[in-house]
Protein backbone atom coordinates (compact mmCIF):
# COMPACT_ATOMS: atom_id res chain seq x y z
CA UNK A 1 0.00 0.00 0.00
CA UNK A 2 1.30 3.40 -0.97
CA UNK A 3 1.33 6.13 1.73
CA UNK A 4 2.19 9.79 1.24
CA UNK A 5 2.64 11.79 4.43
CA UNK A 6 3.41 15.51 4.59
CA UNK A 7 3.21 17.91 7.52
CA UNK A 8 3.14 21.61 8.30
CA UNK A 9 4.02 23.31 11.58
CA UNK A 10 1.32 25.72 12.74
CA UNK A 11 1.88 28.71 15.02
CA UNK A 12 -0.84 29.55 17.58
CA UNK A 13 -2.16 32.39 15.43
CA UNK A 14 -5.55 32.49 13.67
CA UNK A 15 -3.80 33.73 10.49
CA UNK A 16 -2.27 30.25 10.25
CA UNK A 17 -5.63 28.81 9.18
CA UNK A 18 -5.38 30.45 5.75
CA UNK A 19 -1.78 29.33 5.38
CA UNK A 20 -2.80 25.75 6.29
CA UNK A 21 -5.57 25.80 3.65
CA UNK A 22 -3.18 27.03 0.94
CA UNK A 23 -0.59 24.45 1.92
CA UNK A 24 -3.19 21.64 1.90
CA UNK A 25 -4.55 22.74 -1.51
CA UNK A 26 -1.08 22.55 -3.05
CA UNK A 27 -0.36 19.15 -1.48
CA UNK A 28 -3.69 17.75 -2.62
CA UNK A 29 -3.11 19.03 -6.16
CA UNK A 30 0.33 17.45 -6.12
CA UNK A 31 -1.25 14.12 -5.25
CA UNK A 32 -3.78 14.29 -8.07
CA UNK A 33 -6.78 15.71 -6.19
CA UNK A 34 -7.77 18.80 -8.17
CA UNK A 35 -8.79 22.01 -6.38
CA UNK A 36 -12.15 21.97 -8.15
CA UNK A 37 -13.03 18.43 -7.06
CA UNK A 38 -15.69 18.13 -4.35
CA UNK A 39 -13.31 15.87 -2.40
CA UNK A 40 -10.76 18.70 -2.26
CA UNK A 41 -13.42 21.16 -1.07
CA UNK A 42 -14.40 18.77 1.72
CA UNK A 43 -10.79 18.22 2.77
CA UNK A 44 -10.00 21.96 2.79
CA UNK A 45 -13.02 22.61 4.99
CA UNK A 46 -11.86 19.87 7.37
CA UNK A 47 -8.36 21.40 7.47
CA UNK A 48 -9.94 24.76 8.32
CA UNK A 49 -11.98 23.34 11.17
CA UNK A 50 -9.23 21.24 12.75
CA UNK A 51 -6.55 23.93 12.50
CA UNK A 52 -8.92 26.63 13.75
CA UNK A 53 -9.81 24.54 16.78
CA UNK A 54 -6.12 23.97 17.53
CA UNK A 55 -5.03 27.61 17.30
CA UNK A 56 -8.09 29.09 19.01
CA UNK A 57 -8.62 26.60 21.82
CA UNK A 58 -5.08 25.54 22.77
CA UNK A 59 -2.84 28.56 22.34
CA UNK A 60 -0.08 26.06 21.49
CA UNK A 61 1.86 25.38 18.30
CA UNK A 62 0.46 22.45 16.34
CA UNK A 63 1.37 20.16 13.46
CA UNK A 64 -0.99 19.50 10.54
CA UNK A 65 -0.41 16.16 8.84
CA UNK A 66 -1.90 14.99 5.57
CA UNK A 67 -1.72 11.26 4.83
CA UNK A 68 -2.91 9.76 1.55
CA UNK A 69 -3.08 5.98 1.35
CA UNK A 70 -3.65 3.65 -1.58
CA UNK A 71 -3.67 5.81 -4.69
CA UNK A 72 -4.92 2.89 -6.82
CA UNK A 73 -7.94 2.90 -9.07
CA UNK A 74 -10.90 0.57 -8.77
CA UNK A 75 -12.51 -1.31 -11.70
CA UNK A 76 -14.36 1.84 -12.80
CA UNK A 77 -11.15 3.90 -12.87
CA UNK A 78 -12.04 5.87 -9.75
CA UNK A 79 -9.24 6.42 -7.23
CA UNK A 80 -9.43 4.42 -4.04
CA UNK A 81 -7.87 4.89 -0.64
CA UNK A 82 -8.22 7.19 2.31
CA UNK A 83 -7.17 10.74 3.02
CA UNK A 84 -6.36 11.30 6.69
CA UNK A 85 -5.92 14.71 8.29
CA UNK A 86 -4.33 15.02 11.71
CA UNK A 87 -3.66 18.01 13.92
CA UNK A 88 -1.36 17.36 16.87
CA UNK A 89 -0.94 19.92 19.64
CA UNK A 90 0.57 20.15 23.12
CA UNK A 91 -2.75 20.47 24.96
CA UNK A 92 -3.99 17.44 26.88
CA UNK A 93 -7.55 18.79 26.93
CA UNK A 94 -9.75 16.52 24.76
CA UNK A 95 -11.93 18.01 22.04
CA UNK A 96 -15.35 18.97 23.35
CA UNK A 97 -18.06 18.83 20.67
CA UNK A 98 -20.70 21.49 21.23
CA UNK A 99 -23.99 22.32 19.63
CA UNK A 100 -24.44 25.93 18.53
CA UNK A 101 -27.87 27.47 18.74
CA UNK A 102 -29.31 30.07 16.40
CA UNK A 103 -27.02 33.04 15.91
CA UNK A 104 -24.06 31.71 17.89
CA UNK A 105 -20.85 32.20 15.93
CA UNK A 106 -18.96 29.23 17.40
CA UNK A 107 -19.57 25.66 18.38
CA UNK A 108 -20.13 24.11 14.96
CA UNK A 109 -16.61 22.96 14.09
CA UNK A 110 -16.66 19.40 15.36
CA UNK A 111 -20.26 18.97 14.16
CA UNK A 112 -19.01 19.81 10.67
CA UNK A 113 -16.10 17.39 11.05
CA UNK A 114 -18.51 14.68 12.17
CA UNK A 115 -20.80 15.33 9.20
CA UNK A 116 -18.08 15.61 6.56
CA UNK A 117 -15.60 12.91 7.54
CA UNK A 118 -16.14 9.18 7.28
CA UNK A 119 -14.43 8.78 10.66
CA UNK A 120 -12.89 11.07 13.23
CA UNK A 121 -11.50 10.89 16.73
CA UNK A 122 -8.59 11.80 18.91
CA UNK A 123 -5.70 10.06 20.63
CA UNK A 124 -3.08 11.08 23.18
CA UNK A 125 0.20 11.93 21.47
CA UNK A 126 3.32 12.59 23.53
CA UNK A 127 2.49 15.30 26.04
CA UNK A 128 -0.58 16.40 24.06
CA UNK A 129 -3.13 14.96 21.65
CA UNK A 130 -3.84 14.27 18.00
CA UNK A 131 -7.25 14.97 16.49
CA UNK A 132 -7.79 13.14 13.22
CA UNK A 133 -10.39 12.57 10.53
CA UNK A 134 -10.52 10.37 7.47
CA UNK A 135 -12.34 10.65 4.15
CA UNK A 136 -12.56 7.64 1.84
CA UNK A 137 -11.80 8.69 -1.71
CA UNK A 138 -14.48 6.51 -3.32
CA UNK A 139 -17.10 6.43 -0.55
CA UNK A 140 -20.63 6.93 -1.80
CA UNK A 141 -21.58 10.52 -1.15
CA UNK A 142 -18.11 11.58 0.03
CA UNK A 143 -17.46 13.65 -3.04
CA UNK A 144 -20.31 16.07 -2.47
CA UNK A 145 -20.38 16.53 1.29
CA UNK A 146 -19.06 20.11 1.43
CA UNK A 147 -21.38 21.07 -1.41
CA UNK A 148 -24.32 19.42 0.39
CA UNK A 149 -23.54 21.55 3.45
CA UNK A 150 -23.73 24.62 1.23
CA UNK A 151 -20.10 25.50 1.86
CA UNK A 152 -17.61 26.89 -0.64
CA UNK A 153 -14.44 25.46 0.86
CA UNK A 154 -12.26 27.41 -1.58
CA UNK A 155 -13.36 30.72 -0.05
CA UNK A 156 -11.26 32.45 2.56
CA UNK A 157 -13.03 32.36 5.90
CA UNK A 158 -12.89 34.83 8.75
CA UNK A 159 -13.23 32.58 11.77
CA UNK A 160 -14.36 33.39 15.22
CA UNK A 161 -14.18 30.76 17.92
CA UNK A 162 -15.07 27.36 16.50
Amino acid sequence: MQVLQVQLEIRPDPAEVGRARSWARSRLAGSGIGADEPLAETLILLVSELVTNAVVHTGCPAVLRLLLTGAREDASGAPTGTVRLEVADASTRPPAPRHANGDETGGRGLELVDGLADRWGWDPEGMGKRIWCEVDRCAAGAAGRAVAYGVDATAEFAYGVV
